[in-house]
């Protein structure tokens, strides 16, 4: 395990063709699980669950949905664009050991739930930050995680059998990985660069950033 926050912070990444389908011990899911869900959240509401998914034919049946979204994106691609994309290996649904889908309910701690009268989404925002928890814990175990985003919740509802009204915010793949690129993938493809993150910080107003 990686001794040191930062070093899991910055090694962490969103993993598409490392995955060697090898099993999770349960101890290890567990401390991953455990971790994920000792996240802060708004009113203590916990708003989160976590389906696990191993079932070869949902994760299957997933798959071809997500191919079917990747290629509608693919159409509004043109040129060296379309050609970058076409490298990119977008999931890592049957090569995972398992997916993991975050879903949020708004309704739990209902009606009043303490903080988020003001601001509606605050309990999406603490089902973001279960996912880092889980992120950065599966780091630290020396596992993947890949959230894959071409997918619309509708289909997932319908497929997992999600309650109306909770909402599925995350399919993650999870397991063991051959390794952990030091480049994340989309700068490696040339899709996108990241900025220095002091090209991120702003002083007192929006309009005074940088050092």
């Amino acid at each position: 395990m990686f001794d040191d926050v930062y070093e899991v912070i910055h090694a962490r990444r969103d993993v598409r063709g490392e995955f060697t389908g090898a099993p999770i011990p349960t101890e290890v899911l567990d401390r991953v699980l455990a971790a994920a869900h000792a996240a802060p959240s708004v009113g203590l509401s916990q708003p989160w669950d976590f389906i696990l998914v191993r079932d070869p034919a949902l994760r299957a049946e997933f798959h071809r949905h997500v191919q079917q979204e990747r290629d509608v994106f693919a159409a509004g691609l043109h040129g060296e664009e379309a050609r970058r994309f076409s490298r990119i290996k977008i999931d890592g649904v049957l090569e995972s050991t398992l997916s993991v889908v975050v879903t949020y309910d708004p309704d739990r701690g209902s009606p009043a739930v303490l903080g988020r009268h003001a601001i509606a989404d605050a309990g999406l925002y603490s089902v973001c930050l279960a996912i880092q928890n889980l992120w950065l814990a599966a780091t630290a175990e020396r596992l993947g995680v890949g959230w894959v985003s071409f997918y619309r919740e509708p289909f997932v509802q319908d497929l997992l059998r999600i309650p109306a009204g909770v909402r599925p915010v995350a399919w993650l793949c999870l397991g063991p990985v051959t390794h952990l690129e030091q480049v994340p993938d989309l700068e490696r493809h040339g899709w996108r660069q990241r900025r220095p993150w002091r090209a991120a910080v702003h002083r007192d107003r929006w309009e005074r950033s940088g050092h």
